[in-house]
């Protein structure tokens, strides 16, 4: 099996890092590290994890058997940027909340962080079936993809992150030929968000640690985000 699109940089609690040399993708793939996601397995796996070790795995530390491939269908669904969010004060009191269990950061420090890490011209992603169309400003961009394997990533902090990476092969020319999903899970589950990496160069996509757009589902508002994002 071939292990296999990218971002991630500095601040564990609404994401989780995501880089192999970088210590800023710590901070990125991130702060979901500090998210404890109930994983609910909709699909027809048959698994017999135990989830009381979900948040240690969620956090970045499990062992190269515990991973496992994992279908598109577990990021199916329509999904919209938080970006937009941040950009119109939403999620300030994520960042003061974040602030206040901080010893060194401030609300502007971690402001400046996310805005870094969530800048996107990509407001809505849909995927159906084996299809992701990638939505900006209007335009719609659909590519038809399949899995291309995962990669582990191991991170200077000491924890670790998974990239699910999967390659275009019909659809739009226009549409990314590799994208990368990361949302902390490392065996088959429902997101419940995710950040995705995606470009055309597979590699390069792997050691991008300071931008990594995040998607929440598109029914949620951003006040639901924000809470769930400080839930975690």
């Amino acid at each position: 099996m071939r292990h296999a699109f990218a971002h991630a940089a500095l601040a564990l609690g609404l994401l989780s890092l995501a880089s192999v040399p970088l210590a800023v993708a710590q901070q990125d793939d991130h702060d979901q590290h500090e998210h404890e996601h109930d994983h609910s397995h909709d699909h027809a796996h048959d698994h017999s994890h135990d989830h009381h070790h979900d948040s240690d795995i969620y956090a970045g530390y499990f062992d190269d058997s515990q991973v496992e491939d994992r279908q598109l269908s577990d990021w199916e669904g329509d999904w919209q940027s938080v970006y937009p969010y941040l950009q119109d004060g939403t999620l300030d009191d994520v960042f003061a909340h974040k602030a206040a269990h901080s010893d060194d950061k401030t609300a502007a420090d971690y402001k400046q962080y996310y805005t870094t890490g969530y800048r996107t011209d990509v407001d809505r992603i849909v995927i159906e079936g084996d299809q992701v169309s990638f939505y900006d400003d209007g335009d719609e961009r659909t590519g038809e993809y399949t899995y291309d394997g995962y990669e582990i990533l191991n991170y200077e902090a000491g924890n670790r992150g998974v990239r699910y990476i999967f390659e275009r092969d019909g659809g739009s020319a226009d549409a990314p030929r590799y994208i990368q999903f990361s949302d902390h899970a490392i065996y088959p589950t429902d997101a419940d968000h995710y950040h995705l990496y995606w470009g055309d160069d597979r590699a390069a996509l792997l050691d991008e640690v300071t931008n990594w757009p995040t998607y929440y589902p598109s029914h949620l508002d951003g006040d639901a985000i924000a809470r769930e994002m400080m839930a975690h």
